[in-house]
């Protein structure tokens, strides 16, 4: 393989190069890639996955991060990332950024929309206060780094919007790259191995809904699921258990309060996992009612499983659904009530959907990280 006359090294600046994460794994598939068509690739991060370091032609340019802070850590994400690109650029490389990580006019590849949303904290008034803040300055950085940028590259139509709706930024700059997959990973499993799986994770009878984000915040919607949940319970005939994947500052909250709400039993907290694939694999449906998704990554997966992923009609994964699927959509992923006639009709209507799912499932999986890489390296060269 071979990359186009003159594009013979690419820097990437990303705050982490590994597997998982709904912004690490695209840019550790577009590094990867790039070493393979023999490319000089350097990175300048916090963190590199050993399986990259160890390639010849891969340059990690370690920023250290302050406190495990990666407010802190960004400043210097920015200076190191700078001073790495314009080295780069003055050898005929590409650079790309992520967002407003680093003001570099070249290539910035949006995963995040400070502008669409304002994550808080739903504890103290002094948490909250500082991520006003943050989030004052990370809009500064978006918006200075994204009118520098020479081409930009979105996860979905959603970011799209929200560039040129929000921030103003020039249409025929854009352009959308879906995520890919990682196939053999996230598949719909045989009867059998879910079997095993059920039986490893220690599931009861019945069927598992899942919902994997972090509970740092409420973007994710887990208090609309949550109330939802507490809803359903109070139903004899509601025969389902919740799976929750994810932790953050406000995991012990949720566990006192299925607690104090009597639905411990119903609602079982696993905290952070690195067997996401067989958690899904296990389970017969996954809710994702997410306030702010400039894509839906976990979603994605969900899907590539085979389960029936009732998300935010807003969130850009939400682009991929055909017209069988559009009753797994919500409007409005504030209305528990409506979240209820959601999940009631998933479970009315499993066998169902089960077919639809499994012809988009197919049809994500085909779009592998490999063939999102490649898209990337078509427009970058």
């Amino acid at each position: 393989m071979y990359m186009q006359a003159g594009m013979n090294r690419v820097t990437i600046v990303s705050g982490d190069f590994v597997r998982t994460g709904g912004m690490d794994m695209p840019n550790f598939a577009v590094a990867e890639h790039l070493a393979d068509c023999g490319v000089s690739v350097q990175l300048v991060a916090f963190r590199v996955a050993k399986e990259l370091v160890a390639r010849s032609n891969v340059r990690w340019h370690k920023v250290p991060k302050p406190l495990r802070s990666y407010t802190l850590g960004l400043p210097l994400l920015d200076f190191a990332g700078r001073n790495v690109a314009k080295k780069c650029l003055e050898r005929g490389g590409r650079v790309i950024v992520n967002g407003g990580n680093c003001q570099v006019g070249d290539v910035n590849w949006v995963h995040y929309v400070h502008a669409a949303y304002v994550a808080l904290p739903s504890s103290s008034r002094l948490r909250r206060a500082q991520h006003l803040v943050t989030h004052r300055l990370n809009l500064i950085q978006e918006r200075s780094a994204l009118l520098k940028a020479r081409t930009i590259i979105v996860n979905s139509e959603r970011t799209r919007r929200d560039l040129t709706e929000r921030l103003r930024v020039d249409d025929l700059r854009i352009r959308t790259v879906y995520y890919g997959i990682d196939a053999e990973r996230f598949f719909p499993p045989c009867a059998e191995r879910r079997r095993r799986l059920r039986q490893q994770l220690g599931y009861p009878d019945g069927p598992q809904v899942a919902f994997v984000g972090a509970l740092g915040d409420r973007r994710k919607g887990f208090d609309t699921l949550f109330s939802a949940w507490c809803i359903l319970c109070r139903d004899r005939g509601w025969d389902c258990d919740l799976v929750v994947v994810g932790r953050g500052a406000e995991l012990p909250l949720w566990q006192r309060r299925a607690h104090d709400a009597g639905i411990q039993a119903r609602i079982r907290f696993f905290g952070f996992r690195n067997d996401v694939p067989d958690v899904l694999a296990a389970c017969d449906a996954l809710v994702a009612p997410t306030r702010y998704e400039a894509y839906g990554l976990g979603v994605q997966e969900a899907l590539c499983t085979g389960l029936p992923s009732i998300v935010s009609a807003s969130a850009g994964v939400a682009e991929r659904y055909p017209s069988a699927l559009q009753e797994l959509l919500l409007d409005d992923p504030d209305d528990a009530v409506r979240l209820v006639a959601s999940l009631r009709n998933w479970r009315r209507h499993h066998e169902r959907l089960l077919g639809a799912v499994g012809d988009l499932s197919a049809k994500l999986r085909r779009r592998t990280w490999q063939v999102m890489a490649e898209d990337v390296r078509s427009l970058i060269g």
